[in-house]
C-alpha cells in the first residue's frame, strides 16, 4: 500500500509534469532516456561507460511487439559527446496470426551537449541517430530501410531532487508505408531517496505510418539504485488520445569509469521502444 508520504510524492510528480508540459507548450513546441520514451541532453561522462539489458512491450491493435531482450552500450568518447549502440532481439505476436522472433534493427547514434546548465539556463543537446535495417521487415522485425531521427533535448534541475527534460525531433523514414514526421515529449522526475527516483511523462510519437492516426501517451516509472553503478529501470503507460497503446519497459543498468569522477545512475537516453522491431505508433 502507498503511505501518506508516497501519495504526496505522486501528487507532487503529477503537478511537476503538468507544469513542465504547460511551460514547454507556452514557450516553444516542446523521444529515453531509459526507461522513459522522452530523452534528455545529458551525455555519458568522458571515459565512462553504460550497459543495459532490457525488454520492451507495446500492445496495440491486436498485436504485441517489442524487444526481448535488447542490449545497449554507451561511451563517453569526447567532452560532452556520447557514442551509442543498441542491438535488439525483436518479437511480433499478432492475435490469431503469425508469431515471429529474431534479430531487430541496430541503432547507432552520437549525442552532443552544446549548452551547459546554469542557474536559470537549461542544458541542451542533440542526439541524431540511424536505425540500420538488420531486422527482417517481412516478419515484422524491422523497418526494411535505414531511417533517421534528429532531436533537440533540454533539461533543468531544481529544488530537492527535481529534474525535468524533453524536447522535439524529426523522423526521416522513406520505407514503404512509413512517413516523415515530428515527435515530442516532456518528463518530470524526483529523487525520493538516494536509491529511488520516480517520474512521469507525456509523449507524442507523431504519425509514423501513412495509415496511422498517431497517439499521445502518459507513462510512469523510474529506477532503483542497488548501488552507484547498478540499477533496476521500469516504466508502464497507456495512450489517452488517438490509437490505443499499452507500453512497458524493464531493464538492468550498469555504469563504470574513473573513480575520481564519481557519479551515480541516471535515466540515460537512448531507447525508443518503437524503433526497429518495437512499437510502431
Amino acid at each position: 500500500m502507498i503511505g501518506k508520504t508516497g501519495r504526496s510524492a505522486l501528487r507532487g510528480l503529477a503537478i511537476g509534469l503538468i507544469t513542465a508540459v504547460m511551460t514547454a507548450l507556452m514557450t516553444t513546441t516542446a523521444w529515453a532516456g531509459p526507461p522513459f520514451l522522452t530523452d534528455d541532453p545529458e551525455p555519458v561522462e568522458l571515459h565512462h561507460y553504460e550497459f543495459y539489458t532490457f525488454s520492451t512491450l507495446d500492445r496495440s491493435g491486436g498485436a504485441y511487439t517489442g524487444f526481448f531482450p535488447a542490449f545497449e552500450f554507451n561511451a563517453g568518447v569526447a567532452p560532452n559527446t556520447q557514442f551509442h549502440i543498441i542491438a535488439p532481439l525483436a518479437y511480433s505476436v499478432v492475435d490469431s496470426g503469425p508469431k515471429t522472433y529474431g534479430f531487430g534493427d541496430i541503432e547507432l547514434g552520437l549525442k552532443y551537449r552544446f549548452l551547459q546548465e546554469k542557474k536559470w539556463r537549461p542544458q541542451a543537446g542533440v542526439f541524431p541517430f540511424l536505425e540500420l535495417p538488420t531486422g527482417d521487415s517481412n516478419r515484422g522485425l524491422g523497418n526494411g530501410q535505414t531511417w533517421a531521427q534528429l532531436p533537440l533535448w533540454l533539461q533543468k534541475s531544481w529544488g530537492k531532487g527535481w529534474t525535468s527534460y524533453g524536447g522535439i525531433g524529426y523522423v526521416i523514414n522513406h520505407a514503404p508505408g512509413m512517413r516523415d514526421h515530428i515527435y515530442a515529449g516532456w518528463q518530470a522526475q524526483r529523487d525520493l531517496s538516494k536509491k529511488l527516483t520516480l517520474g512521469v511523462e507525456w509523449f507524442d510519437p507523431g504519425r509514423a505510418s501513412v495509415d496511422g492516426q498517431g497517439s499521445q501517451l502518459i507513462n510512469a516509472g523510474g529506477f532503483y539504485n542497488f548501488n552507484p553503478g547498478f540499477s533496476l529501470l521500469f516504466t508502464a503507460g497507456h495512450s489517452f488520445h488517438g490509437e490505443a497503446h499499452t507500453v512497458a519497459y524493464l531493464g538492468l543498468y550498469w555504469t563504470w569509469g574513473p573513480k575520481e569522477s564519481g557519479g551515480s545512475a541516471k535515466l540515460a537516453p537512448s531507447l525508443h521502444p518503437w524503433h526497429a522491431g518495437g512499437p510502431e505508433f
